[in-house]
C-alpha cells in the first residue's frame, strides 16, 4: 500500500492551477508555511486533509490558527515540519523519520542521519530565477520516496 503526501510550501496567496492538478489524488497536504491567505488552504482542503503551520509572512488574525511547528504521523512515519530549517530546535534523533520546512524556496531533498530533509521549494509567485515547484513524498512498505515537481509557469 502507497500512501502520498503532497507537499507545498511559500504560496505567498497564491495557488497555482497546476499545483491543484499535481496534489490531486494525494492521501494527505502538508504546507510549510507562507501560505498568504485562509482561503488556501480551504481550496487545499478540498483536495485531501491537510497539515499547515504558519510561516513569517502569515500574520493576521487567521494565521493564529496555525501553529509555527507540527509533528504529525501519516503511515507509521513520524514527520515534523516547520517553516525555516534553520530555526530547528528538536533533536532529529526523537524519534523523527522526515522533516520539511520551506522559506529558502528552494527545493532540496536530503538525508542526514538516516532523516529526510525536505523541501518543497516555493509554489507561489516567482522569486529571482528559482523555480516554481512542489512535492510529493509516497510512503511505502519498503521505505519512502521524495519527489520534486517542477511546475515551470512564470
Amino acid at each position: 500500500m502507497i500512501f502520498r503526501i503532497g507537499i507545498i510550501s511559500d504560496t505567498h496567496g497564491l495557488l497555482r492551477p497546476e499545483a491543484e492538478r499535481g496534489l490531486a489524488g494525494v492521501d494527505h497536504i502538508i504546507h510549510a508555511g507562507d501560505i498568504g491567505r485562509p482561503e488556501l488552504v480551504d481550496a487545499l482542503r478540498g483536495i485531501a486533509p491537510v497539515t499547515a503551520i504558519r510561516g513569517n509572512v502569515d500574520n493576521g488574525e487567521w494565521a493564529r490558527d496555525y501553529p509555527d511547528t507540527k509533528l504529525v504521523r501519516l503511515a507509521g512515519k513520524s514527520i515534523y515540519v516547520l517553516h525555516d530549517l534553520k530555526t530547528l530546535k528538536v533533536d532529529p534523533g526523537a524519534g523523527i523519520d522526515v522533516i520539511i520546512s520551506g522559506h529558502s524556496h528552494v527545493p532540496k531533498i536530503d538525508t542526514v542521519g538516516g532523516i529526510l530533509y525536505l523541501n518543497p521549494g516555493s509554489a507561489g509567485p516567482r522569486r529571482f530565477k528559482l523555480p516554481i515547484t512542489f512535492a510529493t513524498l509516497e510512503l511505502t512498505p519498503d521505505g519512502m520516496r521524495p519527489e520534486i515537481h517542477d511546475l515551470g509557469g512564470e
